[in-house]
């Protein structure tokens, strides 16, 4: 594990949450597998990471489009969700991420910008002890047009009163890397910093 730069010029400080702050995306995948396993559907990690950061509902209409299934979006995304929250209280902060943040807290504005429900945004922002660092979280319940779009950034960048340029993102997806490079701000792919496992494999989520 390395250190992960701040640039000089960031005057504000956006992270993406799941296997960006929290080491969830192990979980996420299983939860997505042995979900999409009901449904005759092979969910594999090049699956995955596809659709990484594409919203809970968005993920299952993609799914259908991709396999000419006709799962039911709102039903189907709460099952893997609730699959999720059960492994909740395992899930672990990633720490060269969580180290910026405690470093940072008080010094630079800080946000969360993540594709996921804010319902399980906040309990998992909790369950890795980072709530407190936050006060401006914005979800795919606060947005029109999810990642890779750049609302969820320029949003964050609103309520925290920095102007894009001077703004730097921490992602660990290519639709997060793209909205924020979109929304004219610094990205920083944290994945370059750590590696995650899921199972027996270790898979680098890109």
């Amino acid at each position: 594990m390395h250190n992960i730069p701040v640039y000089p010029e960031a005057k504000g400080l956006i992270f993406d949450l799941d296997g960006t702050i929290a080491d969830t995306m192990p979980a996420h995948f299983i939860a997505w597998r042995k979900t999409c396993s009901k449904h005759g559907i092979d969910f594999t990690i090049d699956l995955f990471n596809q659709l990484a950061g594409i919203p809970l509902y968005g993920t299952v209409e993609k799914l259908n489009e991709m396999f000419g299934t006709n799962m039911d979006p709102r039903k189907v995304g709460e099952e893997k969700e609730e699959l999720f929250r059960a492994t909740l209280s395992q899930i672990r902060p990633i720490e060269p991420v969580a180290e910026i943040i405690r470093q940072y807290h008080g010094l630079l504005p800080m946000a969360v910008g993540t594709g996921g429900q804010r319902k399980v945004a906040e309990e998992t922002l909790k369950t890795v002890g980072m709530d407190k660092y936050f006060d401006i979280i914005i979800t795919s319940d606060d947005i029109t047009y999810p990642k890779p779009h750049p609302e969820t950034f320029l949003k964050c960048a609103r309520l925290m009163k920095v102007e894009p340029e001077y703004c730097q993102v921490f992602e660990d997806g290519i639709l997060g890397m793209k909205a924020a490079r979109d929304a004219g701000m610094m990205v920083t792919d944290v994945t370059d910093y750590y590696e995650v496992t899921t199972g027996q494999s270790l898979i680098k989520i890109k």
